[in-house]
């Protein structure tokens, strides 16, 4: 299985050095439309190779995308923690009640009946 992640990963990074390559030219990203920035009088732009703007974009929305799912799954999270305490909350019940019913009888007893 280590030899198929690693073919992966290695094919995967053949196909990113070929699609850099061949995305080299110089491209301007403009933060804004040129007249919203003439009305406004603010005009960011900066001028990189086409392939990280490409690489940057599919970065930008992976982790757009693990943000949405971390948030949307927010009350799946807490549910599970509730249900957890809920679990240990009545262990330790369990445990007491098992607890005061042995008392006084035999040990031996009293730990075969804890252990079942």
């Amino acid at each position: 299985m280590r030899y198929i992640r690693y073919a992966f990963l290695v094919s995967l990074a053949i196909v990113l050095i070929v699609v850099a390559t061949a995305n080299r030219a110089e491209v301007t990203l403009n933060l804004l439309p040129e007249t919203v920035a003439g009305l406004i009088g603010f005009g960011a732009q900066i001028t990189l190779p086409l392939f990280v703007v490409i690489f940057g974009g599919i970065i930008a929305g992976v982790l757009i995308g693990f943000v949405w799912e971390w948030l949307r799954e927010h009350k799946h999270r807490a549910e599970a923690a509730r249900r957890t305490r809920e679990v240990e909350m009545l262990e330790r019940e369990l445990r007491r009640e098992k607890r005061l019913k042995n008392e006084g009888r035999d040990d031996v007893l009293a730990l075969l009946d804890e252990a079942s």
